[in-house]
Parts: C-alpha cells; structure tokens; sequence
C-alpha cells in the first residue's frame, strides 16, 4: 500500500512539471529583466559610463582654484603687474624701476636739484625764515666780536666725536639695572659686549643687544672707530709688487703705526691704548620709566594688580683721544700746583727790617 501511494505521488509531480514548461514561451528567454532599457546594440561594451542616464547629481564639488605667487616673493622672474580691483578707490601706481626698464634707462631719472620747486624746498628747509635771519645775525656779530678764535669747547667738538645713546624701556628696576651700567662704565665697547655676554643677570641681554646697536651707529653716523681699517688700508697700498699677491691670498691683520700710550685713570689703575680713535663707554647712566600693570589672581577670587617698573640704560660713546686728552689735562694740572707750591728750606726773602741785631 505504501509503494502504490509513492508511486501516486511521483506521477503526479512529473505531470505539473511538464505543464508548466509548456507554458514559457519564446519571448520569456530572449527579453530583458528590465521592461524599460534600451536594446543594447554590438558597440555597447565600448560606450562610456556619461552616455548611459542615471540619477541626477545634486551637489557638484566647486572648482579647484590655482594658487599664484606673492607680489614679494623671491621665485617670482620680475616685479607683478599692479593689481586692478574695484574695491579700492584707486589702483596701485607701478613702480619707477619698472617704467624705467620698460623705457630703456638702467636707473630711474630723479630730477635735478636746480630743476625742483624752490618754494616747496623753501618751506622744507626753512620753516622759519625771520628766525633764521635773527640767528644768522647773532652768529656773524659773536664771530666778529672774537675775530674768528674758537673757544675750547668749540675746539673740542670739531676734533673729538661722542655719540648720545638711549635704549628703551626694559622691564627690570633702578636696584637691578644700576650694578649693570656701572660695570660697563669707562669700559672698552667691545669688553663691555663680552662681560654683559657672560653675565648671569637676567638684564645683561638687552644691555648687550643695546650696546652693539650703540657701537654700529656710533661707526655709521659718527664715523668713529676707524682708526684700525685706515690703518689696514695704508698698509694695504704700501706693499710692493711682490707683496701684493700675498696681499690677495692672505688675511690682513688690523695695524695701527700709533704708539702705545700709558695714562692713569682717575681710579688709580693704569690703562695701555693702542688706537686714540677705538670707542670706549665714558658714561652710563639708569633712567626710572613708568610702571606697568599686571593682574595677580589670588585666592577665593581675588586679583591683586602689579606694578612692574620700566627703566632704560643711556650711555656716551667717546673715542680713545678723548681719554688721552683728559689725562694730559690732569697731568699738567698737577704739575703746575706742584710748581706753585714748592718747598724749600730757606726761601729767598726780601729784608722788611734792617737793624743791627739778629732776629733769631
């Protein structure tokens, strides 16, 4: 009974089977799954992605924008064009050197001096023409008056030079700044730079800063210092043919034909100088600035306010003569006092009472 109803069953299975695969027609093998694509043709594996429709694309990335040089920069062949934009009310002018090259000069022309407006330097260099007149006046009736002698101060100024150097405001006090112009008081400049180098205070920094720019434009704006490259160049030009070559290939080494003079300072030590005309600091001085303000946060909200001074450091650079001078001046003091009063055993008198008897 149960292979009969196995068998039932088996038979029943083939024929659904065999009825449904007549149903599927021709057209079930050949057609797309997609009811609205296109046909696809033979080039249809060569076409590109843009060719077949999509979605539609929302957001689009914006463009890259290039990046260009700056007007200052070194990579640059030449100097940019001016830059014409509307938000400013006027464009930038172009330089003259590159007017000049586009009109063939090497340099761009200046105007000559007698070619300028008189009445526009006029009012440049003489602001105040009747005080000026005044002062010419004063002046010319003090040189007749002497009959053209300069007085010693006068003297002075036009042979010797000093410059006048004031730093700015360092953010230390009068007690800490003080120890520090004192050391370097009466110093070489050149010393002066090599003790505040090492030096263990806080403030020796900006005093060495401050003294190099004192020692470079105490060379630039008073020419003082070059008593060792003039020296240098003399010897330079004094050598013979045969010794130029060796000029070229060989370092000069700084001399100076001065002789070395041996002064006693007011302290009592002895100073050699080789060169009257190195820089030395004379003077050096401590200016009180103002005081600054800072908040101290203490406790349980508190805030405190500091007040942090400021003081600067003023120096007067002189040269090395100017020493020499003042020690010849001293010198010549003392030995006119010396002379002045000299003692002697007896002095020569003249005889105020003639008597005949001895006074002693």
């Amino acid at each position: 009974m149960v292979g009969v109803c196995a068998a039932f069953a088996s038979r029943q299975l083939a024929r659904s089977a065999r009825n449904r695969l007549l149903q599927i027609s021709r057209r079930g093998f050949l057609a797309s799954a997609f009811p609205n694509a296109a046909p696809e043709s033979t080039t249809s594996s060569v076409e590109t992605v843009e060719t077949k429709s999509g979605p539609k694309v929302s957001f689009r990335p914006p463009p890259v924008k290039r990046g260009s040089l700056a007007s200052g920069s070194i990579f640059a062949d030449g100097e940019d064009p001016p830059e014409i934009t509307t938000s400013r009310r006027t464009p930038r002018r172009r330089p003259e050197t590159v007017e000049a090259a586009e009109e063939g000069e090497a340099e761009p022309r200046l105007p000559a001096l007698n070619e300028r407006d008189a009445a526009n330097l006029e009012r440049t260099l003489n602001p105040f023409p009747n005080r000026r007149a005044r002062w010419q006046r004063k002046m010319i009736i003090r040189t007749v008056r002497r009959r053209g002698r300069l007085t010693r101060r006068e003297q002075i100024m036009q042979s010797e030079r000093d410059l006048t150097s004031k730093s700015h405001w360092f953010k230390t006090s009068v007690k800490k700044l003080g120890p520090l112009a004192r050391q370097i008081a009466g110093k070489n400049i050149d010393e002066a730079i090599l003790q505040m180098r090492f030096s263990k205070k806080k403030a020796a920094r900006d005093v060495k800063a401050f003294l190099e720019h004192a020692k470079h434009e105490a060379i630039v704006a008073r020419g003082m210092g070059f008593g060792q490259l003039q020296a240098q160049a003399e010897s330079a030009t004094g050598e013979t043919a045969e010794g130029e070559e060796q000029v070229k290939t060989t370092a000069i080494t700084p001399r100076n034909n001065a002789k070395p003079v041996t002064l006693r300072l007011k302290d009592g030590r002895y100073l050699s100088i080789t060169d009257p005309t190195s820089i030395y600091v004379a003077q050096a001085w401590v200016n009180r600035g103002p005081y600054g303000t800072e908040p101290s946060h203490r406790a349980r909200g508190n805030i405190h306010i500091l007040r942090p001074p400021y003081t600067s450091l003023s120096v007067v650079l002189k040269e090395e003569k100017t020493r020499i001078r003042e020690w010849q001046e001293r010198e010549e003091r003392l030995i006119r006092y010396r002379r002045k009063k000299v003692w002697t055993q007896l002095p020569d008198r003249k005889v105020t009472i003639r008597n005949q008897y001895y006074a002693w």
